[in-house]
């Protein structure tokens, strides 16, 4: 009975140092993530990711709301998301949704088109809104004119107007 006991309190112990080990690499890997999160990298993502959603919001609303009634009125009212072939040519269905009702195999080839259309006018957008951001934006001028030279005898930086250099006195060009 005894040494069972003394087996059974030994075991606890490992048990315990393992726990114990585990605990800290635990605490270890909590303080890691938090270096990490906390990190400018991580937070400047956040914040373009947040602000490139909001921005992709307002641009569908454009696309849906204003541009594509516009287009669809300047080529004639053609809604392209309801352009479909029926894939069955046993019957005809008056629109696409009474087709898909009927569970009939149909290629719908609006959607498709409707993506595309819809993924140039966002695209255009947004490329001409980070030409007006880029245009707003400090422009870069050349880089600023070297004010000193390195001397070729004793690698001293001296004035670049120099004509000996004032640590080894050598005749500079």
């Amino acid at each position: 009975m005894r040494e069972l006991t003394q087996q059974s309190l030994q075991k606890a112990k490992e048990l315990e140092k393992k726990l114990g080990k585990e605990l800290d690499e635990g605490k270890h890997f909590l303080k890691e993530f938090k270096k990490f999160a906390t990190r400018g990298n991580v937070i400047d993502l956040a914040v373009g990711v947040i602000i490139g959603t909001a921005f992709g919001k307002i641009v569908t609303s454009l696309v849906g709301d204003v541009i594509m009634p516009a287009l669809s009125i300047i080529v004639g009212k053609v809604d392209l998301k309801k352009l479909y072939i029926a894939l069955d040519h046993t019957k005809t269905y008056a629109s696409l949704e009474a087709a898909e009702a009927a569970k009939a195999p149909v290629l719908a080839y609006g959607r498709f088109l409707q993506s595309v259309v819809d993924f140039v006018i966002v695209a255009f957008i947004i490329f001409v809104a980070i030409r007006q951001i880029n245009r707003f934006s400090k422009p870069q001028g050349p880089p600023p004119t070297p004010e000193t030279k390195e001397c070729p005898e004793c690698f001293s930086v001296i004035p670049l107007k120099a004509k000996r250099c004032a640590h080894c006195t050598q005749p500079v060009t």
